[in-house]
């Protein structure tokens, strides 16, 4: 019986969780950048399982420069906007109609196997911010701001 109860708790938490990492994750309306800042990465291509086993993301290429996520049954657009060489990701929601935007940090560790992401915190770059250059400016400003990012999501690749 305890158990069963924690279960649920723990299904209701990351519902929770899901639900407002969605709604804090699209947020703004521009991209960091308007066009991409550099070619897919092969690399990233493919099935990924958060360290739970809980969320799946799939990333494929739909040219040379833009991704398609598929993300717990949501579907992106995204790109590298890298700024302040850092590798960000700009990420529009597919399923809104209001198509807004997502800013987005990743890292891939060097064998290819573990994707990191993280948010950028509407705090430190708000989402009235009304042009990508102001946007810019803040990412590069804020590079080393630890309050810059939100926690980090962790997925590993499927084989």
């Amino acid at each position: 019986m305890i158990s069963a109860k924690f279960g649920w708790l723990r299904t209701i938490g990351l519902a929770i969780s899901l639900a407002s990492f969605a709604l804090t994750a699209c947020q703004y309306d521009i991209p960091i950048t308007s066009r991409p800042t550099r070619k897919v990465q092969e690399r990233l291509l493919g099935d990924w399982t958060s360290a739970d086993g809980m969320e799946k993301l799939k990333l494929r290429s739909l040219d040379d420069s833009i991704y398609v996520v598929y993300y717990d049954g949501d579907l992106f657009r995204a790109y590298h906007s890298d700024v302040a060489e850092t590798p960000f990701a700009t990420v529009q929601d597919l399923n809104s109609s209001d198509r807004k935007y997502a800013y987005v940090i990743w890292k891939l560790s060097d064998d290819g196997k573990i994707l990191r992401l993280r948010n950028v915190n509407d705090k430190v770059v708000p989402r009235e911010t009304k042009d990508s250059a102001s946007v810019v400016a803040l990412l590069t400003k804020n590079a080393s701001n630890p309050e810059l990012f939100g926690d980090e999501i962790e997925f590993k690749k499927e084989k």
